[in-house]
């Protein structure tokens, strides 16, 4: 070592000191003033005497300053931004990486989260914790939301966002998580006092989620908050604990109702077009039964006015030939005997009767 060498001597310490043995062969403990002494008489030497007292002092400030400056430094991780301030002013953001600005007090860096989903419930205490926002409503009565036909249900959603521009997060609106959630608040009642209660209970919902996203960012970005709503869950649209048995009698009467007009909407789609089609079916009976009789009819006086012509060209053989026509239309289906005017009764061939037994 070397202080072991330094001037020949046996076994020395660091500060020059050789041990100094008792009578019992052990080492003595150095004195601490000396050493306290010593150690500040090296410092000066360092910095004074050997190097000369203006230039060690500007060595050691130039290290301070060099130390200082190299605070300037620093890193931006993948889910945060970096927010530059100039003696508390906003100057610029950063994107991830490694950055530098001019070291504190000048120039500090706040780098919030800007990837990170937050979730703020309105209604009921769940999962989403914010900080700055107060907890300590009455969340019965900030569930309670009255419907467009004037019912009052219990409405129970969450909010989900992120930063997008962390600038605007920080400075463009005090308390940015408390201001989402009464702008949400705002959205959702204006779009439920306009929704009717059994669209905001059943298929309305998600409807009611998309147009409240749209009104809440619409709003957000008027104030300029630097927030992105990524989603608005509905996670309970229900009348009141304490008329809920009501309702639900309310709406069983109006199922019910529902099922006896369907029931009687489908008997009258059944009977309607049956009904119908007999009366169609009866209007073209009417209709042929119309062009028959008039068609006959028509016949009938085409055959009366043929005749006539006929009739007035010759009369006495017209005459003659309807009455033989006439008689023939007559005796035809009856049994005839034939008697000579002069005597008794003519035998003749029945023919009717052979063509009966036919």
């Amino acid at each position: 070592m070397p202080w072991q060498s330094n001037g020949g001597g046996g076994d020395r310490g660091p500060w020059g000191q050789g041990p100094r043995r008792g009578g019992g062969g052990g080492q003595e403990p150095p004195n601490i003033e000396d050493l306290i002494r010593k150690g500040q008489d090296k410092f000066k030497n360092t910095f004074s005497g050997n190097v000369g007292g203006g230039k060690g002092f500007s060595l050691l400030l130039l290290l301070v300053i060099g130390g200082w400056l190299l605070t300037g430094f620093y890193r931006v991780n993948t889910n945060e931004a970096g927010v530059v301030l100039r003696f508390g002013e906003w100057t610029e953001t950063t994107s991830p990486g490694l950055h530098y600005h001019l070291p504190a007090p000048i120039e500090t860096v706040i780098k919030p989260k800007v990837t990170e989903i937050n979730q703020i419930d309105i209604g009921f205490k769940g999962t989403g914790s914010v900080q700055g926002i107060n907890y300590s409503v009455d969340l019965a009565k900030e569930r309670q939301m009255l419907t467009g036909d004037e019912n009052i249900v219990d409405v129970e959603f969450s909010v989900l966002w992120r930063i997008s521009d962390a600038g605007k997060y920080l400075f463009k609106v005090d308390n940015p998580a408390q201001t989402i959630r009464t702008v949400a608040q705002s959205a959702v009642r204006d779009i439920i006092a306009r929704t009717p209660i059994q669209q905001a209970l059943t298929a309305g919902r998600g409807s009611i989620e998309r147009e409240a996203r749209e009104n809440i960012q619409a709003i957000l970005d008027e104030y300029e908050s630097g927030v992105e709503v990524t989603q608005i869950k509905l996670t309970k649209v229900d009348p009141p604990a304490q008329v809920i048995e009501a309702f639900r009698e309310v709406q069983r009467a109006e199922a019910d109702r529902e099922k006896t007009v369907n029931q009687a909407e489908a008997y009258k789609n059944d009977i309607v077009p049956r009904a119908r089609g007999e009366a169609a079916k009866m209007m073209q009976e009417a209709e042929a039964y119309k062009a028959q009789v008039i068609a006959k009819a028509e016949g009938e006086a085409s055959r009366f006015l043929a005749v006539y012509e006929e009739y007035k060209q010759a009369k006495d053989v017209t005459r003659k030939r309807m009455y033989l026509e006439t008689m023939e239309q007559i005796l035809a289906n009856i049994d005839k005997v034939l008697i000579e005017k002069e005597g008794g009764v003519v035998p003749y061939l029945p023919l009717n009767e052979l063509k009966k037994k036919q």
